[in-house]
């Protein structure tokens, strides 16, 4: 454990890490949080979370901010719990809703990861760091497979569960899109999680998506998977049925991120703009677009 020594200066360090949304996915329970996981598919963002960590003799006790506001950030906790016994301040400031299925909780544990092995110097691996957030993640039930995309970047297929130790990934090769969403609200992912009757038609789904889309690893057949997963789970808000069909009578392609009551869209270049405008008819559309970009640190 880092031992924190300074003649009473403060150090800081920022980091980035994309957002990201699962289209679908198969829960894997297992005793150990390293291979406890999920496997599926989603989109990693062009929009995330950027985290600044703080330690020094200012810095009495560990606090968490997100977006200028007190948080209790559980999973970026757990994460500042596991590499260091130093008090740290945590500033995130998110590009992406938070609890509405973009990778916000995944983001920010990412991006204190990167920030606090900067700052301490405590010399962890990418492939280290990332472990550390994902057994955060698990342990707090706030995601199960997000750390594993987020730090690959692209359309990533999340083939085997768990950290990056036991996890296994593949990629679409998908061209260059625009990705448009719509949050209508937050759904508590350790509530779904922890529904057997849920989890048993979500693992059902997820299984015969994940072979569906093996068979034809193309964008389009992602989002057809992605929206025939949301259907037969249960878990699509009579609200994001209705704007994933306006979606599709545009010439989008739509479904719900996993987890929240949020919609997600694509289309081709030509369908973007009525995409965009059959959206704009229930709300606020955010735009992003699908990034190969992984977490990084920031300069001062």
């Amino acid at each position: 454990m880092y031992t924190y020594e300074s003649e009473g200066a403060d150090f800081s360090a920022k980091a980035y890490a994309p957002g990201h949304i699962t289209g679908f996915f198969q829960i894997h329970e297992h005793k150990d949080p390293h291979r406890k996981g999920s496997t599926g598919c989603g989109i990693v963002l062009n929009g995330g979370v950027t985290t600044e960590v703080k330690v020094g003799k200012s810095v009495e006790k560990t606090e968490i901010f997100l977006n200028g506001k007190k948080a209790e950030g559980k999973t970026t906790r757990t994460v500042m719990d596991m590499l260091t016994d130093v008090p740290v301040k945590v500033k995130s400031w998110a590009e992406i809703p938070v609890g509405c299925g973009f990778g916000a909780s995944g983001a920010g544990a990412l991006g204190a990861a990167y920030a606090l092995n900067r700052v301490l110097s405590l010399n962890q691996t990418v492939k280290s760091l990332t472990e550390y957030a994902h057994v955060a993640e698990v342990i707090n039930r706030s995601g199960l497979g997000d750390i594993a995309a987020q730090s690959n970047g692209g359309v990533v297929i999340r083939l085997q569960p768990g950290g990056p130790e036991f996890g296994r990934v593949d990629r679409i090769p998908a061209p260059e899109s625009r990705v448009f969403g719509i949050a209508l609200g937050e759904i508590s992912t350790d509530s779904v999680l922890t529904d057997e009757a849920t989890a048993g038609k979500i693992n059902a789904a997820g299984k015969i998506a994940m072979s569906e889309l093996l068979k034809k690893p193309t964008l389009e057949n992602f989002m057809h998977q992605a929206k025939t997963f949301a259907s037969s789970t249960g878990l699509l808000s009579s609200t994001a049925k209705d704007v994933i069909e306006a979606a599709h009578a545009s010439g989008g392609m739509a479904s719900q991120a996993m987890l929240g009551d949020t919609v997600f869209a694509i289309a081709p270049y030509a369908q973007e703009f009525p995409l965009f405008e059959a959206l704009q008819e229930f709300g606020q559309v955010l735009e992003y677009g699908i990034s190969t970009c992984v977490p990084k640190l920031l300069y001062d």
